[in-house]
């Protein structure tokens, strides 16, 4: 097995300003309705930006959602053509964008609602093709207004392609246990168990990645990314031979995605104009409606 390790530091996030958040996102989708076409409204009457029911119930198990398709060259037109071709998308409803018909490079994908209890735990699913490849990504919320873990699970294959094109992975971010880990006094030892732990597998190898934070002297968090790989069955010798080699293409690449990563996230923090109450509520109510016109929050 071969183990790598790289340490960023990142600015911190403030967990009370995280939970309001959380919660005013969910409280904003929990009062939501089906709205004409499928489209999802909020309580002020303003649909969702993107986002339209295909099936099923609105916020009830088993409901179907996908992104609303760009409108296509000509939409604008009045002409009979123009009108010819909004009649056949009317006609044609959610069934089209489920099956891509009449776009031969859409890329059929969606989100299936498994479970939707505000006060116990969310959970969808999301289904994608992409060049080639069906992807199945499962997400839990525990305790949403007040998230204390996120669960994800993610599986994958090629059709036709055989084992060696399969994979899954699980991973879990138990956020009560991350609050208790970055409020720890700076000069206690990081946290026994990583808050945030993913296992991946493949028929060749298999990889985990742990996220350990811990709090620095100046109040931001130092997190400290680790990546152990280890090859299955009889390939165990050959995959350590692999690794020996390629160890420093291997922590050079986990250096760069970490500090890229949390280059990003202090930008975005800093950006961060941390609203409250009825202001913060309606800011997050003017991204989902808007995304590309909202403001930091």
């Amino acid at each position: 097995m071969a183990r790598f390790a790289h340490t960023v530091t990142v600015a911190a996030l403030d967990r009370g300003w995280f939970e309001e958040a959380a919660g005013a996102l969910v409280d904003l989708l929990d009062a939501s309705r089906e709205g004409p076409g499928g489209t999802v409204v909020l309580a002020d009457g303003r649909a969702v930006e993107g986002l339209r029911l295909l099936k099923g119930r609105h916020l009830r198990s088993g409901a179907r959602y996908g992104e609303v398709p760009a409108a296509p060259e000509g939409a604008g037109k009045t002409g009979s053509a123009g009108k010819a071709g909004m009649a056949a998308e009317a006609a044609a409803g959610p069934a089209a964008l489920v099956s891509g018909a009449g776009d031969s490079s859409a890329t059929p994908s969606s989100v299936v609602l498994r479970a939707w209890r505000p006060s116990h735990s969310v959970e969808v699913e999301s289904l994608v093709v992409e060049e080639g490849m069906s992807l199945k990504l499962g997400l839990r919320l525990s305790e949403p207004r007040r998230p204390r873990a996120v669960e994800l699970s993610l599986s994958g294959h090629q059709p036709g392609g055989g084992s060696l094109y399969r994979f899954s992975g699980r991973g879990k971010a138990d956020l009560a246990a991350w609050w208790a880990a970055v409020d720890r006094l700076p000069t206690a030892p990081p946290a026994a168990r990583a808050p945030v732990a993913g296992r991946a597998v493949h028929r060749l190898a298999k990889a985990r990645l742990t996220l350990t934070p811990h709090p620095a002297d100046d109040g931001s968090w130092r997190i400290t990314v680790a990546l152990s790989l280890r090859g299955r069955w009889l390939l165990r010798p050959v995959g350590a031979v692999v690794l020996f080699f390629a160890r420093r293409p291997v922590q050079r690449g986990l250096r760069e995605a970490a500090d890229s990563a949390a280059a990003e996230w202090n930008t975005a923090l800093a950006e961060l104009t941390p609203l409250h109450g009825e202001a913060l509520r309606a800011e997050i109510a003017d991204a989902l409606v808007n995304p590309d016109g909202a403001e930091a929050l």
